[in-house]
């Protein structure tokens, strides 16, 4: 089976590697790749850790718990955030049953990889 974040590798060798800290996300796109994977997972510790730790004290685990049926991801854009690049923009769509979100997501190096910081709706 694919990876649920829209490449065609088994999520094994995609976003559960990451997951499973074998490796880290190499890019911002990458890191944002695998968050929405880990949402479809129910990934709640991995959501965490690559959450910027300014973040963490408004964070509810609660509500990242509840699995939301995803159906699909589409990249619209990036800025940035490249394996040279200290922070990165990616705008993206993620679909679930019977709607869709768009978000403008920032992120930035933090500690040698890469974490989310916050989003905009778009």
């Amino acid at each position: 089976m694919s990876c649920p974040c829209g490449h065609a590798r088994p999520y094994a060798d995609c976003c559960g590697a990451i997951h499973a800290g074998k490796r880290p996300a190499a890019t911002a796109e990458e890191l944002m790749r695998s968050r929405y994977a880990a949402y479809c997972k129910g990934k709640v510790d991995y959501l965490v850790h690559s959450l910027h730790p300014s973040k963490h004290a408004a964070l509810d685990r609660k509500a990242l718990a509840q699995r939301t049926p995803w159906t699909g991801l589409t990249i619209l854009s990036t800025e940035g955030g490249s394996l040279f690049d200290t922070t990165g923009v990616v705008a993206f769509e993620a679909r679930y049953t019977g709607g869709a979100m768009r978000e403008r997501s920032r992120f930035t190096r933090h500690e040698g990889r890469w974490v989310y910081v916050d989003g905009d709706p778009g």
